[in-house]
């Protein structure tokens, strides 16, 4: 059932999606008196949340949909909101407006089983529908009914991964209405960090890891270093679960920095398994100009840490199954990079199925774990788990490193917030867990004025 947080003579919120929960983002808001009425994000449930959730409007009366960023929880239910009649812009940064259709065709393909000609038309139709806008500059909304004043739209860099932004409202009344959408941690060194917005009298903030505090974003490649020469010493190989965009992208970033240092051997085969987060990456190389200060040194040192000769890329299925099988016969050590960040779908489900038995397998979980996902019962330890109707024994080591994490922890978001000066009049929590929620909402109990 929808959430409405705020109901007043100007702003309508109403949440399909995203609310209480960390996936499924969709928010729609109704602008009176212009008549607006826009929708923030359009997302899919996962895990646990993954219901038959889709979006429950008349696709016809939503004006324009704000995309944040392109991660399918925020992006992938718009073949859907097109079904349901919406026609309107779609306002996103220009890197967001190149991943998205790469993402919503994985989607349709691997959930409905499309073919290539049907998936076409629907990918065509979200990239004419689609209006990039840069960061930082203000884009006027125009009002449905005549007389009233515009709203305006700007949005900001969020940090979580390429092109991700939080978006600035100015509404007919001049408050000023924020959604962070995800927000990336300080310190990482692929993207440069979000910066608090000036003002933001009614703040809607995620809350993913408001109850928690990450590893240290500064020495996360030293941990993983230490997993990784403590596996090779039992030997077996090193799964790491990731995510397409963002997650895999930091990962070969920071094992790029290990091999140039020479912390790892140069003959060990670093194997990105996914050929959705091949074309991602090339996507990442493709917008330098949104990486941070440090990893723009790198190529100008002419390195490339996304694209490193170690690095071999597996494509047809068939290479895949073949290096599942070896793996598993030979136990040689080699680190495999491969989706679903969660462990509920992709290429890593076969390795798990192959690999998990094996004492000498480390897997290491990179991301935050839906409840009820597989990756989340092996972060709890379960000795057992089921793949495809088959009971899978759990022998591997399970590691985890919150510092790959891409959303902001505890201390990220009370920063963000006290950055924000005034303080916001109001503050919504969306996008997080109802404990997450309710430990953060205590950090904030003297924020607001």
């Amino acid at each position: 059932m929808p959430n409405t947080s705020i109901d007043n003579d100007i702003l309508t919120v109403i949440h399909h999606g995203g609310y209480r929960t960390v996936t499924g983002s969709c928010h729609q808001l109704d602008i009176k008196p212009s008549g607006l009425r826009l929708l923030i994000d359009c997302g899919q449930y996962q895990g646990d949340e993954a219901r038959e959730a889709r979006v429950h409007l008349n696709g016809k009366g939503i004006d324009a949909l704000i995309l944040t960023h392109a991660h399918i929880d925020h992006c992938g239910l718009l073949p859907w909101l097109l079904a349901a009649g919406f026609s309107g812009p779609i306002y996103c940064t220009e890197a967001t407006a190149a991943l998205v259709p790469l993402l919503i065709d994985d989607t349709l393909k691997l959930q409905l089983n499309m073919r290539h000609g049907d998936r076409q038309p629907i990918l065509e139709r979200i990239s004419q529908l689609m209006v990039y806008l840069p960061y930082n500059t203000w884009h006027r909304l125009k009002p449905k009914q005549k007389g009233q004043s515009a709203t305006y739209l700007r949005l900001q860099p969020a940090g979580h991964i390429l092109g991700s932004a939080y978006v600035e409202l100015k509404l007919p009344d001049e408050r000023r209405v924020v959604f962070s959408g995800d927000l990336g941690p300080s310190n990482t060194p692929l993207l440069p960090d979000p910066k608090p917005p000036a003002r933001a009298d009614i703040l809607y903030l995620e809350s993913t890891y408001g109850d928690k505090t990450h590893q240290s974003v500064a020495t996360r490649s030293q941990r993983l270093e230490a997993i990784i020469q403590h596996s090779l010493q039992d030997g077996g190989a090193i799964l790491i679960p990731a995510f397409s965009v963002g997650r895999t992208q930091e990962l070969l970033f920071d094992i790029e920095q290990l091999i140039y240092q020479k912390q790892l051997d140069n003959a060990l085969p670093i194997i990105l398994d996914s050929p959705m987060a091949q074309q991602v990456t090339r996507q990442y190389r493709h917008f330098k100009k949104l990486w941070s200060k440090e990893a723009n040194a790198k190529l100008n040192q002419h390195r490339h840490p996304l694209a490193f000769d170690q690095c071999i890329t597996i494509d047809a299925h068939s290479q895949h199954q073949a290096l599942v099988n070896r793996l598993k016969q030979t136990g040689e050590p080699a680190i495999v990079v491969a989706a679903s960040g969660m462990c509920q779908g992709g290429r890593i489900m076969n390795y798990l199925t192959a690999l998990l038995p094996d004492p000498r397998t480390d897997i290491i979980l990179a991301g935050y774990q839906a409840q009820h996902t597989l990756g989340r019962e092996l972060q709890q330890g379960k000795k057992q788990v089921w793949i495809d109707n088959e009971t899978i024994n759990v022998q591997a080591q399970i590691h985890t490193l919150s510092g790959y994490s891409a959303h902001a922890d505890q201390a990220d978001l009370v920063n963000f917030v006290h950055g924000i000066q005034p303080p916001p009049e109001q503050i919504h929590l969306i996008h997080g867990e109802p404990d997450s929620q309710r430990e953060l909402l205590e950090c904030f109990q003297n924020v607001t004025k």
